[in-house]
C-alpha cells in the first residue's frame, strides 16, 4: 500500500504529465495506461500519435482475465520487480517467470535457442488464457506470436514492449499485425521492463476504479 506521502508525490507527477501533454489521441481507458508508462519512464514520446498501439479488445480482455485470476507470464524478473504486489495477491494471479530455471538454460543450449524463447514454450498452460508481459526479450515476443499462430495458445492479452536494437522494433511490428489475440505494443526501439509492468499496474487500477464506481 502507498503511504500518504508517496501517494501525494505520485498524484503530483501524474498532474505534471497531464499539464505537459495537454490534448492527446487516447480514449478514457487507454490514456491511464499511456500515462502510467510515461510516469515509469519519464519519456513523453510515448504520448505521441500511435506510439502505443492498442488492439480493440486489449483492455477489456486484459481486465477480465486479470480480474478472474489469470496467470501473468513475464520474460524477465525485472517485470516482476515493477509490479504492484498487492494486485496479484488480491486477485489471485500466479506470476510466472521461467528465465532463470536451470532446465530452461540446458534446453536452450540443446535446441540452439534463446532462454527467452524456451521459457515461453515452457509456460504454454499459463499463457493460454493468461496475460503475457514482455519488456526485454524480442525473441520471447516472437515465440509467443508463433505459438498463437500455431493455435496452441490464445492469451487474453499480449503486452509486447521489448526495448533494444536487434529485432525489438521488428517484433513489435509483427505483434501489431496479429489478428488472433489482443495486444498492447509500441512503435520503435523504446520500451522495457518498467513499461511492461506499468501497463499491468495500470490495468489493475482500471479494474479497481470500475469496481468502485
Amino acid at each position: 500500500m502507498q503511504t500518504e506521502k508517496g501517494q501525494s508525490i505520485e498524484d503530483a507527477s501524474m498532474q505534471m504529465i497531464e499539464d505537459e501533454i495537454g490534448t492527446h489521441q487516447y480514449n478514457e481507458k487507454q490514456w491511464p495506461i499511456v500515462r502510467r508508462v510515461i510516469h515509469s519512464t519519464a519519456d513523453f514520446d510515448f504520448a505521441g500519435k500511435n506510439k502505443i498501439i492498442f488492439h480493440k479488445d486489449a483492455i477489456d480482455s486484459g481486465m477480465n482475465a486479470l480480474r478472474n485470476g489469470c496467470s501473468i507470464v513475464v520474460d524477465v524478473n525485472g517485470v516482476i520487480g515493477g509490479l504492484n504486489k498487492q494486485n496479484p495477491k488480491d486477485f489471485g494471479n500466479n506470476i510466472v517467470c521461467n528465465i532463470s530455471n536451470p532446465e530452461i538454460m540446458e534446453l536452450a543450449k540443446k535446441e540452439g535457442k534463446t532462454r527467452s524463447q524456451v521459457s515461453m514454450r515452457a509456460a504454454i498452460s499459463d499463457i493460454d488464457g493468461g496475460v503475457v508481459a514482455i519488456g526485454n526479450a524480442p525473441t520471447a515476443l516472437m515465440e509467443v506470436i508463433q505459438m498463437v499462430k500455431e493455435g496452441i495458445v490464445k492469451p487474453a492479452l499480449i503486452i509486447g514492449i521489448p526495448v533494444g536494437f536487434v529485432c525489438a522494433a521488428e517484433s513489435k511490428e509483427e505483434l501489431s499485425k496479429l489478428e488472433e489475440a489482443p495486444f498492447i505494443t509500441n512503435i520503435g526501439r523504446k520500451g522495457g521492463s518498467s513499461s511492461a509492468s506499468a501497463i499491468i499496474n495500470a490495468i489493475f487500477k482500471l479494474i479497481r476504479v470500475e469496481s468502485s464506481s
